[in-house]
């Protein structure tokens, strides 16, 4: 089968660009390789998204975005694309599953969370580091955590951590945040945050579970061990110093900035018949009402697309 329109990802730039080119009655496939939703999914509370419920999470809103996406017969696959063939009039994904073929394309495949890389950050993911606070702030239930970063997500997780850890230290490599006043004003006001300022990761240590971290400041140099309080024998540490596009797999086949997708303001690629939307091109905001956006123009660019280059 040809597709008229397949998606690469299913976050909120890809579950609306499904919307509306199925809407638009175009033969669309979405696929996925993971859960729905992108960073969205990890994301406890949305505040900005213009008219969410007050108490949206990011999982209920993607939910009903992929509702709303498949009530118009956006289909779905479950599979991961490991090779691109953009060379024809007919674009070829080759997934691990199965290999698709389309008219057009929509990559949406987002970005990924940076790591601090210190030496035994790897080998500790999940096991006492975790770049996703709603997945796994539960676990420190009392405890205390590190957060590294000072962007908006690093502060905003920050005070959703308090909701659950005793006591909540924000590390970062600067004198101060560079999130939103608004953010920093709440993160000030909340007597369970603690900042630590200057200062870097520099190693991670652990055998089956995190055990202690190094710590160094940038200004006078010097190197510190951190370990649980003795009373709760664990703690974690959650990074966020933020993203990188996952966009690999396209590099030396379409124009990248810096790993980003170079686009026009239509959602354009270099590459006929390719577009791009979301997180992972070159852009000023990367936040869900953009994302949403972008997968709106795709759409409606990929129709004008076919119907432009192949006749009924």
């Amino acid at each position: 089968m040809i597709y008229d329109v397949i998606i690469i990802g299913g976050g909120p730039a890809g579950l609306t660009a499904g919307l509306y080119a199925a809407r638009a009655r175009l033969n669309t496939l979405i696929i996925e390789k993971g859960a729905d939703g992108g960073q969205i999914a990890t994301t406890d509370e949305v505040e900005n998204y213009p008219g969410a419920p007050e108490d949206s999470t990011g999982p209920s809103i993607v939910a009903r975005m992929a509702k709303q996406a498949e009530s118009f017969g956006a289909k779905r696959a479950s599979d991961e694309i490991v090779e691109v063939d953009f060379s024809d009039k007919i674009k070829i994904l080759k997934g691990k599953k199965e290999e698709y073929k389309a008219k057009s394309i929509i990559i949406a495949t987002g970005a990924v969370p940076r790591t601090i890389g210190a030496p035994g950050e790897k080998e500790l993911t999940g096991r006492g580091v975790s770049y996703c606070a709603t997945c796994d702030a539960a676990f420190f239930e009392d405890l205390e955590v590190f957060v590294m970063g000072g962007g908006d997500t690093a502060v905003e997780e920050a005070i959703y951590l308090t909701k659950f850890a005793r006591k909540v230290t924000i590390i970062h490599r600067r004198d101060e945040l560079r999130a939103a006043k608004s953010i920093q004003e709440k993160a000030f006001k909340n007597d369970k945050i603690e900042f630590m300022w200057d200062t870097v990761i520099t190693e991670i240590k652990g055998d089956a579970m995190l055990e202690s971290f190094v710590v160094k400041n940038l200004k006078t140099g010097e190197e510190k061990e951190i370990f649980p309080d003795e009373d709760d024998g664990a703690f974690g540490i959650f990074v966020f110093v933020g993203y990188l596009p996952a966009t690999k797999l396209f590099d030396g086949i379409i124009n990248l900035d810096n790993g980003y997708i170079v686009t026009d303001d239509n959602m354009k690629t270099n590459v006929p018949g390719v577009f791009a939307a979301g997180d992972n091109r070159v852009k000023s905001l990367r936040q869900v009402v953009t994302a949403t956006a972008d997968g709106a123009i795709a759409a409606v660019q990929a129709e004008k697309y076919i119907e432009n280059n192949f006749e009924e």
